[in-house]
């Protein structure tokens, strides 16, 4: 049975707050070990509404939204909505046994987080200042290539928002520059697959683009050509 290590706990009138350590368990990831703060603060104890009022949004390390197509609108603290479901599902437990209807806001941070995301996805996907909260269930499972399947699909689906209608797909970093050498692309526009390319292609079809220009080391294309859509 695994623990949670809850630390850093803070009381004060209006406000607590305390940390979980992120264990990434068997799929262990850049935010493995990383502090999860989050602060819970009240304006008045003496105000109460008809309903408890939650406000959720994101503090110093956890990233912001400055592109189309991703969980959040642009704007938005990069909190996915079953994160945010979860954290108001568990508050509002909480607000019924105290018999407490008031305004509650809810600051999640990160500290380590913005020199993280150097080192994630988030750059390239318009998230800025930090990672992202992400996840379907608070437990991590090994799965490592679903989640990169969900990161070339979040890709895919950013580059449709933003209007796009023909996607350029590379496997690795030799069509990437390639693209970048020969043509001077701009490597901000394409998606890079690894060797999901079969995915990759099922998912822009699902998603309406009409053409594909795909790039890639001749090694790994000739797989392609013979029919193998994963070219591991």
């Amino acid at each position: 049975t695994f623990h949670a290590q809850i630390v850093d706990i803070k009381r004060a009138e209006k406000w607590v707050s305390c940390a979980v350590i992120k264990d990434g368990g068997d799929d262990p990831d850049v935010t493995t070990g990383a502090h999860i703060v989050a602060r819970v603060s009240i304006d008045d104890i003496t105000k109460q509404t008809d309903d408890c009022e939650i406000k959720i949004d994101g503090g110093a390390g956890v990233g912001r939204v400055t592109k189309p197509g991703l969980d959040q609108p642009v704007g938005n603290a990069a909190i996915n909505h079953v994160p945010r479901q979860m954290i108001e599902e568990e508050v509002r437990q909480v607000c019924e046994i105290c018999d407490f209807k008031g305004k509650i806001d809810i600051l999640i941070s990160v500290p380590e987080g913005e020199e993280i995301a150097k080192n994630t996805f988030n750059p390239h996907l318009g998230v800025v200042s930090g990672i992202s909260i992400l996840g379907t269930s608070g437990i991590v499972e090994p799965m490592s290539s679903q989640a990169l399947l969900d990161t070339i699909e979040v890709e895919i689906r950013q580059k449709r928002a933003m209007g796009y209608k023909v996607l350029a797909v590379s496997p690795g970093n030799y069509g990437l520059d390639f693209m970048k050498n020969t043509y001077g692309y701009d490597l901000e526009l394409s998606v890079k697959c690894s060797n999901f390319i079969g995915a990759a292609i099922d998912m822009a079809r699902d998603m309406g683009f009409e053409k594909i220009l795909l790039t890639g080391h001749i090694g790994k294309l000739v797989k392609v050509a013979g029919g193998m859509m994963n070219t591991h």
